[in-house]
């Protein structure tokens, strides 16, 4: 039999998960609606936007995005497609075997316009009252 502590410690879990779920389906949902983007992709386009020379090895991409190494070639894939132009993929000089990704200037400003949606929804979602009072007091609980 689980004790009270930690019946309250999955609990506590469990709501800081709903409040992810909750923003993480809003941001679905407006990156769909308005860029026709998934919010893996929107990621991918962000990390690559943070690097030096906007350009990562696929390898590297996966382990951040959190996807197998399957769904991130498809997802690149994609991106790449000439009716979205907003990667565009190079192989690795010094290791031939290395694939990179880099973000075109197509890509650039197709991250822009979604970072604007992006950092509206998030700035609503934290300015809403329940949202900070359940926070605030899962932060005393824990």
């Amino acid at each position: 039999m689980k004790t009270n502590q930690e019946n309250e410690l999955l609990n506590n879990w469990l709501s800081i998960t709903n409040i992810h779920m909750s923003i993480n389906n809003e941001l679905e949902g407006a990156l769909q609606e308005n860029y026709n983007l998934s919010l893996k992709e929107f990621y991918v386009l962000y990390f690559l936007s943070q690097t030096n020379g906007k350009k990562l090895r696929l390898q590297q991409l996966q382990e951040m995005v959190g996807l197998s190494q399957s769904a991130i070639s498809r997802l690149v894939g994609r991106l790449e497609a000439k009716s979205c132009g907003v990667l565009e993929r190079h192989i690795c000089e010094d290791d031939r075997r290395g694939i990179y990704t880099c973000l075109t200037a197509k890509g650039e400003a197709k991250l822009q316009r979604c970072l604007d949606i992006f950092h509206d929804i998030l700035r609503s979602a934290f300015s809403k009252g329940n949202l900070q009072y359940e926070l605030q007091s899962l932060i005393k609980k824990l």
